[in-house]
């Protein structure tokens, strides 16, 4: 007979269906009756989750009691970590997860010790490459509840990531982590359930092994059970059964690390043969999984980069600051938006903090580096590890004048209105007094030397009363106007531009753009409007036509999975179609197409359709091509006036696809057009996406998290661009047999209001390797970045500044940092499925391979400032360089 483990644990959501401050309330009580307990009783062990936060989120409060967990910690009773957030792991970054882990294990090592498991107990599927992110981090076992294929007939199980990566992983069958939930709930059945438990776990240890079972003692926000020890003791007494308390730390140290003999499993675990993985929250609340993906870009790929390379370590609390908030949010109910709306609000706050924070970093460095760029001028920087050619909106001043005031005040209120050089949010250039007029000329940057006590006394030579008397002020402001430049900038690096002079004829570079009508073509790519304001796509000898039908239908679901009206109505036709010509330039030219619809204005429960009544909702889309590019971007609005509706974004393939490829997480994972059921939900076939998704000669350029399926057999792709719900679960549900939370209203998450989505497309001849689609990709995602010049207007433009290169096949940056002690590190990935080699130029003489976590593992040969490293089929790659 096998040993049973019993791991009592809790199941911590820091925010749910109650916003984080209540839930706390609640983790401080039980945390202050766990250490009670434990200290009354040293045969008590407990696992917090892991995940560190629920330790800070107390220790906030009680602070006092830090070393009475460290002493529980380090006595192997309390275990902690690796993690810092439960997070889900479809709507964060890989960065982010790699920031995650190490910030837990570093915090879990301070407060006495780490467990060393990817404890992974409640996320909604897991990403192809997590065992190569555990195994990089120093662990060696990893634990999982969704996303289980039926493939997996043990307790154990060799997972597999796309490089080869394997690690030890349980999956904790039969119940989850609640398995042995209600082992206790009666004191005199106790002998009787261990017995059924570990008959029903029995016939899933793996064969020929002793390896002992695992009972998760807990489930969400469960205290600990006072009398557990002595209840297990007597039951095993009774059944013969050996059953012992441990941490799951404890448990996981007993099992061998090797992946030999072991069933593998490879990629991605999206199965709902098992278990729910609640598949809607990918597309609930889309406004979260937009700030999601800005903030991660402001932070990874401007700020941090930025600092690394051009600041001087002054920026680095700002960054931390950041990170803290952007980890805070990726929880597995906090930025897949399944919780109350309070609880949204304050993600959605964080967010806009962690962007904020990257933000300021940028406007920190980006001052500095625009020091002595011509305030006529725009420094453009380059946040990719290549260099890049490309059309920037540059603000430039036009000759004559727009008059912003023009009245009569006395001349102390005049000159009041001055602060400095500032005058009506611009600076003053120029200022006169004719008669007993005082002109100011204002535009947005001045060089002019000026002192307000000069205007004063000319106002005082004119005699009388200046203060008093009245005089006639008018405010003249040069100007402005966006137009596109061309420029090119080094990698990593910077470079200095101006607009042209009005009226003159810019050199126009490779591939500029010709709009006739409705057509717009850059000899790379040519987009057509349809009288209906569908889209055909040409490029390469591809062809696609009828692209972006909208598809508005019925969402009688919840905040967890998309549930259709029994009887749907489906509105694809616009009532009327409008298509102007927004600009027109060589450099970039954009048409604007106007769509009419009437949707049904709410879903009816009562007859499992939809309301008879309608709302008019135009959806304004605007179709740009810039010269060089080989996509088209389009950015759709509308004002949703509608409740309980999901809206699609239909794009016929170029050719019937059997599969997509989606980016991820350090990876493009392959898809079919069906996915595994037998869990108790409908088995959809909706997937994630951030970067990108290609299929059938068609790639769709994505700048947030998104949820996408193929649909007519392959023949389309759809993408969904709002899913409008109002409860968090229904308690019935055609999609899914039992609740997967409570039933509270979520009016927020109907999404009323302006929604904003910017995409592009962008078609291709062959495999998905085989285009331009990680460049094209990259560049979508990650625009130049313009600051304004600070220097005299008219002044010599600097010289273009490289910062670090970072190129090879297949290669793609995740991450430039600062580290301790001069280093900088450089992490990419090889994502086009082949091994390849990975060339870093730039100024430094020293390098080294390191971990995950950016602990050293080999010197790497430099030769004059270039290093070259091989690179494995979808490795994680991880360098550090310095002088």
């Amino acid at each position: 007979m096998r040993d049973l483990v019993i791991v009592p644990h809790t199941h911590w959501d820091r925010e749910w269906y109650l916003p984080f401050q209540r839930f706390r309330l609640q983790l401080v009580n039980l945390l202050d009756e766990l250490l009670d307990t434990m200290e009354r009783d040293d045969r008590h062990r407990f696992t917090l989750d892991g995940q560190l936060a629920a330790v800070d989120d107390y220790l906030e409060v009680r602070p006092e009691a830090r070393e009475r967990i460290v002493s529980l910690v380090k006595a192997g009773r309390l275990a902690i970590g690796p993690w810092d957030i439960l997070m889900d792991e479809f709507l964060c970054s890989g960065e982010q997860m790699v920031r995650n882990l190490e910030r837990g294990i570093r915090r879990s090592t301070e407060l006495g010790g780490v467990m060393p498991v990817g404890y992974l107990p409640d996320m909604f599927g897991h990403i192809a490459q997590m065992p190569q992110i555990l195994h990089r981090a120093g662990l060696r076992h990893a634990c999982v509840h969704r996303g289980v294929p039926t493939s997996v007939t043990t307790d154990s199980f060799a997972w597999t990531a796309p490089d080869g990566t394997a690690v030890r992983t349980r999956y904790l069958a039969a119940g989850g982590y609640g398995n042995a939930a209600g082992l206790l709930a009666d004191a005199d059945s106790v002998a009787e359930r261990v017995a059924e438990l570990s008959q029903r776990m029995t016939p899933w240890a793996l064969p020929g092994t002793s390896t002992p079972l695992l009972g998760m003692l807990g489930s969400d926000h469960t205290a600990p059970a006072p009398q557990a020890p002595d209840q297990l003791a007597a039951a095993t007494a009774l059944t013969g059964v050996p059953t012992r308390l441990e941490t799951l730390a404890a448990f996981f140290a007993e099992l061998p690390e090797s992946v030999e003999g072991l069933p593998a499993v490879h990629g991605e675990l999206r199965s709902h043969a098992r278990a729910n993985i609640l598949p809607g929250v990918n597309s609930v609340r889309p406004q979260l999984k937009r700030a999601m993906s800005l903030a991660e870009r402001a932070v990874e790929r401007y700020a941090e980069p930025l600092a690394a390379l051009y600041g001087d370590g002054g920026e680095q609390r700002f960054l931390d600051m950041a990170w803290q908030r952007l980890i805070a949010v990726s929880g597995h109910d906090s930025v897949t938006g399944c919780g109350c709306d309070e609880t949204a609000v304050q993600v959605a706050a964080r967010m806009a903090e962690a962007e904020q924070l990257g933000q300021a970093v940028c406007d920190m460095i980006g001052r500095r580096l625009a020091a002595e760029v011509p305030q006529d001028a725009v420094l453009v920087v380059n946040p990719s590890p290549h260099p890049r050619s490309g059309v920037v909106m540059v603000a430039a001043e036009r000759d004559g004048g727009e008059v912003l005031a023009d009245d009569r005040v006395p001349g102390a209120v005049a000159l009041a209105r001055v602060h400095g050089t500032e005058l009506y949010g611009r600076h003053i250039t120029a200022w006169d007094i004719t008669g007993d007029t005082l002109t100011f000329r204002v535009a947005r940057h001045t060089s002019l030397p000026f002192d307000v006590s000069e205007v004063r006394d000319a106002l005082v030579r004119r005699g009388g009363d200046w203060r008093g008397d009245p005089v006639r002020v008018r405010i003249l402001a040069l100007p402005e106007e966006e137009v596109p430049v061309w420029v090119e900038v080094p990698p990593l690096g910077h470079a200095a531009v101006r607009a042209p002079a009005a009226g003159t004829v810019p050199v126009l570079p490779p591939h500029d753009v010709r709009a006739d009508g409705r057509t717009l073509d850059n000899g790379l790519l040519r987009v057509e409007v349809a009288s209906d304001g569908t889209l055909t796509l040409e490029a390469d000898g591809v062809r696609t036509t009828g692209v972006g039908t909208l598809q508005d239908g019925g969402d009688l679901g919840d905040t967890y999975n998309y549930a259709p009206p029994q009887a749907d109505l489906l509105v694809e036709q616009p009532d009327e179609v409008r298509v102007s010509a927004l600009r027109r330039s060589p450099l970039t030219s954009a048409l604007r197409i106007e769509r009419d619809y009437r949707w049904p204005a709410t879903g009816d429960f009562a007859t499992g359709g939809r309301s008879a009544r309608t709302e008019p909702v135009t959806v304004v889309t605007e179709v740009e091509l810039r010269a060089g590019e080989r996509y088209v971007r389009l950015a759709v609005r509308f004002d949703n006036r509608c409740e309980d509706h999901r809206l699609r974004l239909r794009l016929p393939l170029p050719r019937r696809a059997h599969s997509s490829f989606a980016e991820g997480q350090f990876a493009v994972v392959e898809r079919g057009l069906t996915a595994e059921g037998g869990g108790g939900e409908e088995p959809v076939a909706t997937f994630p996406a951030a970067g990108f998704v290609a299929a059938g000669g068609l790639a769709v350029l994505l700048q947030e998290y998104s949820e996408y399926e193929l649909v007519d057999d392959g023949d389309e792709l759809a993408l969904t661009l709002l899913r409008a719900v109002g409860s968090i679960s229904r308690n019935r549900h055609v999609y899914r047999d039992e609740p997967a939370g409570p039933q509270v209203p979520t009016p927020g998450a109907q999404v009323r209001g302006e929604r904003v989505v910017t995409l592009a497309l962008a078609p291709y001849a062959g495999d998905w390797q085989d285009g331009d689609v990680l460049r094209s990709a990259e560049e979508f995602r990650h625009g130049l970045y313009g600051v304004p010049g600070r220097a005299p207007r008219g002044g010599r433009l600097p010289e273009p500044v490289s910062g670090l290169s970072v190129t090879g096949p297949g290669v793609v940056l995740t991450a430039v940092r600062a580290r301790d002690e001069g280093w900088t590190e450089v992490r990419f990935v090889a994502e086009a499925g082949a091994a390849t080699r990975a060339r870093i130029t730039g100024d430094f003489t020293r390098a080294r391979r390191t971990d995950l976590l950016g602990r050293p593992e080999e010197d790497l040969p430099v030769t004059d400032g270039v290093l070259t490293v091989p690179v494995g089929a979808w490795e994680i790659a991880t360098v550090q360089l310095a002088r």
